[in-house]
């Protein structure tokens, strides 16, 4: 009788997990987001050093989107990389309906945010960039976190809260953009990582 109903608690476990694989990506890697903060904080040290040294308005401003292409493109690969490596080591597919589901989520806010900063950008108001790109940056996340691991929901809500404090803080959107970008994911990184993939702290 209990050899029965251990094996109806283990079946019913099993088509939990697989139902839960396939409504969410729950494979993203603690190392997607140290790298990702990793090349924040290389990206906000250079614009630092750009902004030490004036120049004429145009050249800097070509300047600046070609870093911010450059770093996003750097940190898209690590996290695509590191994911990738994580789903295929434990036999899973990295383009899947769940993972479809949570880009389509997270690309509206994305999307968004990135018309309201060629806004600013067109019309000279260059303070409200770095507010910009953490509240819908934030809201991205916590679109996406309904098909994904649950924890990005919080990170989601970090860069939401820092968004609106660097709003009231002008002079300050670079120190806010690199603790967004890069302070909030090297943390995350890490606990993600404690938490799924360090199999010595899970044993």
């Amino acid at each position: 009788m209990n050899d029965e109903k251990e094996l109806s608690v283990k079946a019913i476990q099993d088509i939990r997990a697989i139902m839960e694989r396939s409504a969410r990506f729950i494979t993203l890697s603690g190392w997607s987001g140290i790298w990702a903060g990793c090349a924040g904080l290389a990206g906000s040290a250079i614009a630092y050093s750009w902004l030490q040294e004036p120049e004429e308005y145009g050249q800097m401003v070509s300047k600046f989107i070609a870093l911010a292409i450059v770093v996003l493109a750097i940190a898209l690969a690590g996290g695509y990389y590191f994911t990738w490596k994580k789903t295929r080591s434990n036999g899973q597919k990295f383009w899947n309906s769940a993972s479809r589901r949570m880009v389509a989520h997270m690309a509206v806010p994305l999307i968004a945010g990135a018309m309201f900063c060629i806004l600013f950008l067109y019309n000279r108001h260059e303070v409200y960039i770095a507010p910009a790109c953490l509240v819908f940056y934030g809201l991205a996340l916590i679109n996406g976190s309904k098909y994904t691991i649950s924890d990005i929901m919080y990170l989601g809500y970090s860069e939401l809260v820092l968004g609106f404090i660097c709003m009231f803080l002008p002079g300050y959107g670079l120190t806010c953009w690199a603790i967004g970008f890069g302070v909030l994911h090297i943390l995350y990184g890490i606990i993600m990582w404690n938490k799924y993939d360090n199999t010595k702290a899970r044993a």
